[in-house]
């Protein structure tokens, strides 16, 4: 690995080194720390979608991506129609507030983007319990990781150029063989001995996860930057590491509760 290359892997391990396992122990804790944790990090990203995106009243939009977070955080589990409801209707005010401005789409966008990513990983982790969290959890870091060893290291074809040229095919088998292995290994020794259905899930959802990274990247192309911000040192901005977690969230949650509680 080139020296360059050496040195921006090792700031982000660093830094996850230190996120990981506060994030680990905070879901360990349970409610209401969860909850309060799915809702700062939904805040932060409101935040920072609101200064991502070009716009004339960022501390409206921010406040109200910030509410409808705080909703769902809250309220999603226990409240779903409301919650829904206040998506809704959070959205057309949106809508029609930024009817001047240049952006109009993505600054609407961002309520149910934001509040039914969050919203969901909230209500997973309330349907699913700790050790069923921390998997999906597990098998997202496993695509970000295995994704950027492997693609920065073979190379090769690329996955999606016009939309994020670093990204290759062999970035994607090598995340989602991580994933799938990790997977199999975690569910082996703390959930059930179904290792290859939940190998095969973790490789479905790491594919998943890519699309939201992908979807991510072109939002930014489109609005010509390269981080969503520079809050966290060597992985850019909250957007930057939640994209494939609360894009797949939603989908892992219907998916969870059709086959396992219906």
């Amino acid at each position: 690995m080139e020296k360059s290359k050496l040195s921006a892997f090792m700031k982000r391990a660093i830094t996850a080194a230190i996120i990981a396992p506060v994030s680990i122990l905070i879901l360990f804790l349970g409610a209401p720390f969860v909850n309060l944790f799915f809702f700062l990090c939904g805040a932060l990203l409101a935040w920072e979608w609101a200064s991502m995106v070009p716009n004339k009243k960022p501390v409206f939009y921010a406040v109200t991506y910030t509410y409808v977070v705080a909703v769902m955080a809250i309220f999603g589990v226990f409240l779903v129609e409301v919650s829904l409801a206040c998506i809704v209707i959070a959205s057309l005010l949106v809508w029609f507030k930024a009817k001047e401005e240049e952006h109009r789409k993505l600054l609407t966008l961002g309520v149910p983007y934001i509040a039914l990513g969050f919203g969901s990983l909230s209500i997973l982790y309330d349907v699913a319990g700790f050790a069923m969290f921390l998997w999906y959890v597990l098998v997202i870091w496993c695509m970000d990781v295995g994704g950027y060893l492997v693609g920065s290291t073979v190379k090769g074809p690329k996955l999606a150029p016009s939309i994020s040229p670093k990204k290759t095919w062999s970035g994607l088998v090598g995340g989602m063989a991580l994933a799938a292995l990790v997977s199999a290994v975690y569910i082996y020794y703390f959930i059930s001995d179904t290792v290859w259905v939940f190998a095969l899930a973790a490789a479905v959802i790491a594919a998943v996860s890519q699309i939201g990274d992908l979807v991510e990247s072109k939002i930014k192309r489109g609005l010509g930057i390269k981080d969503s911000s520079d809050l966290i040192p060597g992985h850019g901005g909250m957007f930057d590491r939640v994209d494939g977690l609360i894009f797949a969230a939603p989908f892992v949650l219907i998916a969870m509760l059709i086959f396992f509680y219906m």
